[in-house]
């Protein structure tokens, strides 16, 4: 009886005309303005099972948390509607979710078969009282993980214009088997597999634009090499092996050269190699030690490090003119940049006052922005494929970790798994 006179109160309030009613949707910029999400726990097609429906929930709450964009409707203010299962924009009781001021409503249902999982997903616009969009996924219980990354991806692309980068993965350096070694994650620290087993010193990883191989580092035959190593078959391929060092390599966005450091000629200079390893181009000549190449999306120029006019700085080379010219001039020790997805902007780490902080800054230079503060060197950042995430490391618990925040500096996490030293992230393009 109480439940049904509140429904009616507030069918009255909804009626006269509420300040908390549902307005529309406008997205700016994670941080600046949220949008009022109401995210039901996925209803049971069968038989209920609060795990599977637990990790559905949770999971997209957690990646669409982390996006910036989404304020989240208390669950103990629901009405009777997160109740009924509703999947199609007629069944769903809009009133109830424009009444509590959610403009953005997720419902779910599921199906569990033994290991077989079917997982129904929608998003609906409270406002304009349609589904904006929606899937059927159908698998094993153990690919719920993946089943939910891909709908948060959905999801915004259904509100931003651009999907998301959850259902993508992680390759990091842990030296959780005693030695460093590669291991792959999914893109929020889950399920970390170690994917080399050297036995030694491994490197710097980088993912090809296909996402099918990782490039990295390793010191296997007792030389800082270059290996390439396929993800689905297994298959590692020596790249390069010059006298001295081979290192930091970095795929072109098209996949069909690599940028790379190497001290074949006694000094450590940026080469363009082909993918079997063969020289194309040395790209730096300077008296000073050039590392840490990374390409900006056109791949026509590379960002690297260079101490050629006296502490090491962030410098960019243009393939084709072979033109240095000098980004940063702020700070004694800038290293590890990191180009953004849409080319505007560089990510990259400074040394100051003992400790390595995060910065970033405009390709021509301009508006340098320091994007981390505090206890614990945060180093090797590289992006997330859609800009939105920078993902790197930090040493505040004692060991490296793998954090993860905004592109803004804002919203930090930890999301490695292992009690070991991470470090070195890379992350790939969609899965």
């Amino acid at each position: 009886m109480m439940k049904k006179t509140v429904l009616l109160l507030l069918s009255l309030w909804l009626v006269l005309g509420s300040t908390c009613a549902a307005r529309e949707i406008v997205v700016t910029s994670a941080g600046r303005q949220t949008i009022p999400l109401a995210l039901t726990a996925p209803l049971p097609l069968t038989g209920r099972d609060r795990l599977v429906q637990h990790n559905i929930q949770q999971l997209l709450r957690a990646d669409l948390d982390l996006s910036g964009l989404f304020d989240f409707t208390a669950e103990n203010a629901f009405l009777d509607d997160a109740d009924h299962l509703g999947l199609t924009s007629v069944a769903v009781n809009f009133a109830q979710w424009r009444m509590l001021g959610a403009q953005l409503l997720i419902k779910g249902a599921y199906q569990l078969d033994g290991e077989r999982l079917l997982v129904k997903l929608r998003l609906f616009d409270v406002i304009s009282r349609r589904m904006l969009t929606g899937h059927n996924y159908r698998g094993r219980v153990k690919d719920v993980r993946r089943m939910v990354h891909s709908f948060a991806d959905q999801v915004m692309a259904a509100v931003t214009g651009k999907a998301g980068c959850f259902n993508t993965r992680i390759a990091f350096i842990s030296d959780n088997s005693g030695h460093k070694e590669l291991y792959l994650a999914e893109s929020d620290g889950y399920n970390p597999q170690r994917i080399t087993n050297h036995g030694n010193l491994v490197l710097n990883p980088d993912f090809a634009p296909n996402g099918r191989e990782l490039l990295f580092t390793s010191y296997k035959r007792g030389n800082p090499d270059l290996y390439r190593k396929q993800l689905y078959g297994g298959h590692e391929t020596l790249v390069a092996h010059y006298k001295g060092l081979n290192i930091a390599g970095r795929y072109r966005p098209d996949g069909g050269e690599l940028a790379a450091t190497l001290s074949r000629d006694g000094n450590a200079e940026v080469y363009l190699l082909g993918t079997d390893g063969r020289i194309h181009q040395r790209l730096t000549n300077a008296w000073g030690i050039d590392v840490d190449p990374s390409w900006n999306p056109d791949g026509d120029r590379i960002a690297f490090v260079s101490n050629r006019q006296g502490n090491p700085n962030i410098y960019i080379v243009d393939i084709l003119t072979a033109r240095v010219s000098r980004l940063t001039y702020t700070g004694k020790y800038n290293a590890t940049p990191a180009w953004s997805p849409d080319g505007k902007r560089i990510a990259f780490s400074r040394l100051e006052n003992g400790t390595f902080n995060l910065y970033s800054i405009a390709a021509d230079g301009s508006d340098e922005r320091q994007l981390t503060f505090g206890a614990g060197n945060k180093e090797h950042p590289r992006w997330s494929p859609d800009g939105r995430f920078i993902i790197y490391s930090n040493d505040i618990s004692g060991k490296k970790q793998i954090y993860v925040m905004r592109a803004d500096g804002s919203g930090h996490r930890r999301i490695s798994r292992l009690n070991a030293n991470c470090s070195h992230p890379a992350w790939s393009r969609r899965w």
